[in-house]
């Protein structure tokens, strides 16, 4: 018989823990405050304990499960509930869930809820009170049951399934599909398994798909979301065997990530964290954004000057990893009261002459044949415009042209051999002189040359794992826990640090590290026409505020291609590279009035809502289309962005976007290349295309009441 154990309310959203009396499993349910669940009795559905756990020698589930999930093994049914307690202070509420075995292991699911917050972070620990060690070989961070409660039935066709696939430079691509399309419906005998488990392998936690995974009752307009916080390999599951639907996620398990942890005597783990959320209405969009802001906080508290989001210069696109004193001088007096206060130094500042600098980096000395007078005259003279300096670096990786990629015995191992791929391998960042070598090449190079400001990329990864550890996929998880501790001590001996977070452009964009960066590269798509769709699509993933956008102004540009380019950067954080040494005068009226537009809408990007309209684009490389993002800020202004396409005029079509409803706006400033004509009229924004490929930005306050 199931029971109601325990009910609480976190804000708008309501956690029902239920407990099965018979084998005193446990399962929580999240739903929006305001709807009830469907009897048990009404579900042909049984208990999905809240914690997923596998130990080695442990009888796993059968019904086909071997190979496709790890989930509702002997472990997790041996699990009982003991206790239960709930801690409330101001900040607000932590609710604490143990679990027993009966032979001396012990869980404790945590849920953290922060006053105010639409988000709720999970996590779990294991400790072990046997005389010997155990090894684990699966535990999630999260797992929530019953993900069709408000459905009769096994709610055919009312189900969807939302993730975020990423490959490089064209991330964050929402891809939806009906349980169904997953073949995730119940078998007739209520036997066999069903389970759609995905991730990835490796330490690029943004590759092939986000931590992402929303799930859509269509009927009641309901959504669950969950994010994973973790820099290594991951997984997320969808689960079923009955009328009811289970999600879960956390480490990649090994069968998925070839982890196995052991456990001593007394020790304890500790899983990643995850976000997760649930709301009623509003869409893909309104779930992800109740996620996403769980991260508003954090940055919140980071460096005074990224509280009003400055505008970067980053000079990679100028000089294409070839930075030097004297074209960077060049580049200064260019962009001289432009309103910069960024400049970043990126790749190719320590190369030798003739070697690439993917090929160079982990020796990091100072190149005397591009800084023949030292890199310290460069960044005086970066100083000297008003500007904070930044420097590249790629901390984790050594390229093969460099000397430290001889030093094999300080470098990841793959079954006895040097981890290496085609131009890179990776250091050993457990090792104590890995830490010592990047604190003075690192570190000491930040500190000596008081920069404000670094850029940490990450140009390939390791796969499922290094030697040194039970499992490979322990190795690595390891590895990464050491490489973030190192950016703890980045930020430790450099106070006030501004952080970039790249990795080949945006495969690390997850909470983990997001918490640790003022901001993140947002892609590799530096100069294309699908950098709109990728940035408005990360407004799912990441804070717009930390979202970083490539603005690469060349000299053969049109005014209307210029336009677009800048227009791309009010989805995010301006970054401007390029030509900027050969622009024309009207070439520069152009970036000048997008920079002047975006800094009065930087508020409403920092802090606001995003509204998503458009038709769907299948071919990112080749867009057809329109796509209009309208972000809503608190003080009751908003702006539009709006891309036009390949396609559109063709089609004569009248784009008509609204506006945030209860508000009467009127237009305070426009962008585009030239006057474009576009109408507001009960509320909504209209536009007759007569070019394709165009952007056009709007900023619109409330009106004037007479």
């Amino acid at each position: 018989m199931v029971t109601l154990l325990n009910q609480y309310q976190l804000g708008d959203m309501q956690i029902y823990y239920y407990l099965d009396s018979e084998n005193r499993n446990v399962e929580c349910m999240l739903l929006p405050c305001g709807t009830e669940p469907i009897s048990w009795e009404k579900k042909n559905q049984n208990i999905d304990s809240l914690v997923q756990v596998k130990v080695v020698g442990d009888t796993y589930q059968g019904g086909y499960a071997g190979g496709n999930t790890m989930r509702q093994s002997e472990s997790t049914t041996n699990f009982q509930y003991d206790t239960q307690t709930v801690t409330e202070e101001a900040a607000g509420k932590t609710i604490c869930t143990r679990l027993k075995d009966g032979r001396g292991l012990e869980v404790m699911h945590y849920f953290v809820w922060k006053k105010n917050a639409e988000s709720i972070e999970s996590y779990v620990t294991i400790q072990n009170h046997l005389n010997e060690k155990v090894t684990l070989e699966s535990l999630s961070s999260f797992s929530l049951g019953g993900i069709s409660p408000l459905l009769e039935g096994d709610g055919c066709n009312q189900i969807k399934v939302h993730r975020m696939r990423s490959v490089w430079s064209m991330e964050g691509r929402l891809d939806t599909q009906y349980l169904e399309d997953l073949q995730l419906e119940p078998s007739w005998a209520g036997h066999a398994v069903r389970a759609e488990r995905f991730g990835q392998a490796g330490s690029m936690a943004v590759n092939r798909f986000f931590p992402y995974l929303v799930i859509e009752d269509e009927k009641n307009e309901v959504f669950w979301g969950a994010q994973l916080a973790h820099n290594a390999s991951w997984q997320m599951e969808i689960y079923r065997k009955d009328d009811g639907v289970a999600i879960s996620g956390g480490l990649a398990d090994r069968e998925f990530g070839h982890w196995m942890k052991d456990l001593g005597t007394g020790e304890l783990f500790e899983t990643p964290h995850a976000i997760v959320s649930v709301c009623k209405g509003g869409g893909v969009d309104r779930i992800s954004q109740c996620m996403t802001l769980a991260l508003q906080p954090v940055v919140e508290q980071g460096p005074e000057s990224e509280q009003h989001l400055p505008i970067i210069f980053n000079e990679y696109c100028t000089t294409w990893g070839c930075p030097s004193h004297e074209n960077i001088s060049q580049i200064l007096s260019a962009i001289k009261g432009k309103g910069f206060e960024y400049f970043v130094i990126d790749c190719g500042w320590y190369k030798e002459n003739g070697i690439p600098w993917d090929i160079a980096m982990g020796d990091y000395e100072v190149s005397k044949e591009l800084f023949p007078e030292g890199l310290d005259k460069t960044v005086s003279a970066i100083r000297e415009m008003g500007m904070k300096p930044g420097i590249w670096f790629e901390i984790e990786n050594v390229g093969k042209a460099a000397k430290a990629y001889q030093l094999e015995e300080h470098l990841l191992q793959r079954d006895g051999h040097t981890l290496t791929t085609t131009m890179r391998r990776f250091w050993d960042m457990r090792d104590p002189w890995v830490m010592n070598y990047l604190t003075d090449k690192v570190i000491g190079t930040l500190q000596k040359y008081q920069f404000e400001y670094m850029k940490i990329d990450y140009n390939d990864t390791t796969g499922i794992g290094c030697d040194g550890a039970e499992s490979l996929g322990e190795g690595l998880r390891q590895n990464m826990a050491a490489a973030m501790n190192f950016i703890h001590k980045v930020k430790r001996e450099v106070p006030g640090i501004i952080l970039e977070n790249c990795a080949s452009g945006g495969h690390r964009l997850e909470p983990l590290m997001m918490s640790e960066s003022s901001m993140a590269s947002f892609s590799d798509a530096h100069e294309c026409e699908e950098i709109p769709i990728i940035a408005a699509n990360l407004h799912r993933v990441i804070l717009p505020r930390q979202s970083q956008i490539w603005a690469v102004i060349r000299k053969e540009d049109s005014l209307k291609r210029i336009a677009y380019s800048v227009a791309n950067t009010f989805l995010g954080r301006m970054c401007i590279s390029g030509d900027v040494l050969e622009l024309t005068d009207k070439q520069w009226d152009v970036l000048d009035r997008g920079i002047d537009f975006y800094k009065k809408i930087a508020p409403i990007i920092k802090d606001g809502y995003t509204y998503r309209y458009g038709n769907e684009i299948r071919s990112y490389r080749h867009p057809e289309g329109w796509q209009g993002i309208v972000r809503a800020g608190k003080q009751g202004d908003a702006f539009l962005v709006l891309h036009v396409f390949h396609g559109v005029v063709e089609k004569n079509l009248n784009i008509r976007i609204p506006l945030p409803p209860d508000t009467s706006y009127e237009i305070e400033s426009m962008y585009s290349d030239d006057d474009a004509m576009v109408q507001l009229e009960n509320n909504s924004i209209s536009y007759q295309p007569v070019e394709d490929m165009k952007a056009i930005a709007v900023y619109v306050k409330p009106k004037l009441l007479s």
